[in-house]
């Protein structure tokens, strides 16, 4: 009896041999295809995302502006001066509020300055007189810079990171400046952008983008406009406060406030307090409580007296949402993700008002006096107890 069954598994040419399934180099091909495109759109990505940020960010600054710019073209207003105008105000506001932060900045440092040796006296002569020690600035300072090896490598870290500073400074410059340009052709060409995006789609769908489009300008600029009223009160507030302390530069410190307690949500006042407070500290240390107490009782006002009425018909969103949506927005696009948060969950919000069905809640205590419920339960349970004994 002949063995064929190895020769034939052996043989090549043999029919029983297992042959390639004819389909599967094309699978292979078709597979490193796709893994090519993939890897090339990732790339593709990667390089475009800040290109759609920017994007983004001109799209939400020429919502933003929108309804001045209609408002005015409205009056017989040329659409492009009236954005032109707008445009100049807002970087003049900008430009302001820079040029303010910079003197606070180097004013506050060189007054710190000039300051801390007597500070740091007073502060030793407080350590000595409470702890009962014996300490001399001398002292202090040595202890301090015992080390000269870290301060000269602090200072050659520093110096080799000027370059990238300077890289970071001019990408900055450039990135606003191509926000800005799409921002003014964008508002300008508002009109003919809205007419471009509805030729695309069909009829029955065009007047619910344009409604969605309504929604965001109105959200949009709602939430810049009503931000800048409290801005406005803020600085007039605190600026009248810091000028009735004698603190130098209350205007200054007054727009400062104004601007950071109104564009940053909940913590904002506390964030700008810090300035004011260290200046007061320098001069006063007393002034440093009148300031606390005031951003404290001026925080609660602006939260329960003003903001209620002024977005009341502009962009109502709940504190903590609105600091929730910060600190996701920040997570995402950094600074840029954090100033949008507000307005896009704003918008987002009418979305959701506008087309999620919602239904009529029936009365009940549980839903308007959590107390009084609980009371009345433990009042029923205690009754029907009575009826079965």
């Amino acid at each position: 009896m002949t063995e064929t069954g190895p020769v034939a598994a052996d043989n090549p040419d043999s029919p029983q041999r297992a042959a390639m399934p004819a389909w599967l180099p094309r699978a292979m091909v078709l597979a490193l295809a796709l893994l090519g495109l993939f890897e090339l759109a990732n790339w593709a990505a990667h390089q475009l995302i800040g290109i759609a940020i920017m994007m983004t960010v001109a799209f939400f600054v020429s919502l933003a502006m929108e309804p001045a710019v209609d408002g005015m073209a409205g009056r017989g207003v040329n659409r492009g001066l009236a954005t032109a105008v707008m445009f100049i105000i807002v970087f003049a506001c900008t430009a302001g509020f820079l040029a303010t932060l910079g003197v606070l900045l180097v004013e506050t440092v060189s007054h710190v300055v000039n300051e801390l040796p007597r500070l740091l006296d007073e502060l030793v002569d407080w350590v000595n007189r409470v702890f009962h020690q014996n300490f001399t600035l001398g002292q202090l300072r040595d202890r301090l810079f015992k080390d000269s090896d870290i301060i000269s490598s602090y200072a050659e870290r520093a110096a080799n990171n000027v370059w990238g500073l300077s890289s970071t400074v001019l990408g900055g410059l450039a990135r606003f400046v191509t926000i800005a340009l799409f921002s003014v052709y964008i508002t300008a060409d508002g009109p003919k952008l809205r007419r471009s995006v509805c030729s695309l789609l069909p009829p029955d769908k065009q007047g619910a983008v344009l409604h969605a489009w309504d929604l965001a300008i109105d959200k949009t600029g709602g939430y810049l406009y009503s931000r800048a009223l409290l801005a406005v009160i803020s600085a007039v507030a605190h600026g009248a406060f810091l000028a009735l302390l004698g603190l130098p530069n209350a205007l200054a410190l007054g727009i400062w406030f104004g601007v950071v307690a109104s564009f940053v949500p909940t913590i904002g006042t506390y964030i700008a307090g810090v300035l004011p407070i260290l200046v007061a500290l320098t001069i006063r240390p007393l002034d440093a409580v009148w300031i606390l107490l005031f951003v404290v009782v001026y925080q609660w006002v602006q939260d329960y007296v003003l903001q209620p009425r002024i977005t009341a018909r502009t962009v109502d969103v709940n504190p903590a949402v609105a600091l929730l949506s910060v600190i996701m927005g920040g997570a995402l696009l950094g600074a840029v993700g954090a100033l949008l948060a507000i307005p896009a969950t704003a918008t987002l919000q009418a979305f959701l008002r506008e087309y999620v069905k919602r239904y009529e809640v029936s009365e009940d205590p549980r839903i308007e006096r959590k107390g009084g419920a609980r009371k009345q339960r433990k009042l029923d349970e205690a009754a029907a107890k009575d009826s079965e004994d």
